[in-house]
């Protein structure tokens, strides 16, 4: 009860200090302060509502390829995933960390001050986005337990550690320039030049 009403008062301030902030066209620390400001608040707020049905959302995913090739298998309902492997079985927990949640509120907290795009734009691009990368921590997952079925129990830390994290950010690093940098060089006018001209 604690923690809400205090991210209440943090929310009236920070909602104070961004209109102070726009009212200034201080448009850089509106941007990064309305970002970091909109994180920590969907953080505080929605997180805890939000990582079980993201779990289940990812297990299910993750588990399609599995159960149509017939290798592994998962609990939606806990978020569990069972890899057998010929040298042992282990249960993969999608909880808090592997759900995706903190990179899907970081991405919608810098795109909800993102000004290149329309409030329209932004939701739809957002929607998108948020699709985009529950489809691309599925595939992290997916990776991660065929890596562990072909290679057994033993290539589960190279397999989480480094191989999935390095599938995961590298489809949100291109998720992140088809969102923020390319329409940000497209609609950039530098004197009577611009690059989404016809001419």
């Amino acid at each position: 009860m604690v923690k809400y009403i205090v991210g209440i008062v943090c929310m009236a301030v920070w909602i104070f200090i961004l209109h102070i902030l726009n009212k200034s066209k201080l448009n850089f620390w509106h941007f990064i302060i309305g970002s970091a400001g909109a994180f920590i608040l969907m953080l505080v707020f929605l997180e805890p509502f939000l990582t079980q049905p993201l779990a289940r959302i990812v297990a299910l995913l993750a588990s399609l390829p599995g159960k149509i090739a017939g290798i592994y298998g998962a609990h939606y309902k806990y978020g569990v995933i069972f890899v057998e492997s010929s040298v042992g079985a282990i249960s993969l927990k999608i909880d808090f960390e592997c759900s995706g949640i903190i990179e899907i509120i970081a991405y919608l907290a810098l795109l909800m001050f993102y000004r290149v795009y329309t409030v329209y734009e932004r939701i739809y691009v957002g929607v998108l986005g948020v699709i985009a990368m529950v489809l691309a921590n599925a595939l992290r997952i997916t990776v991660i337990c065929l890596m562990i079925y072909f290679g057994g129990i033993d290539m589960y830390y190279i397999a989480h550690t480094f191989v999935g994290r390095l599938v995961f950010y590298s489809l949100s690093v291109l998720i992140y320039f088809y969102v923020f940098t390319k329409p940000q060089i497209i609609k950039q006018k530098v004197g009577s030049f611009r690059y989404d001209s016809d001419k």
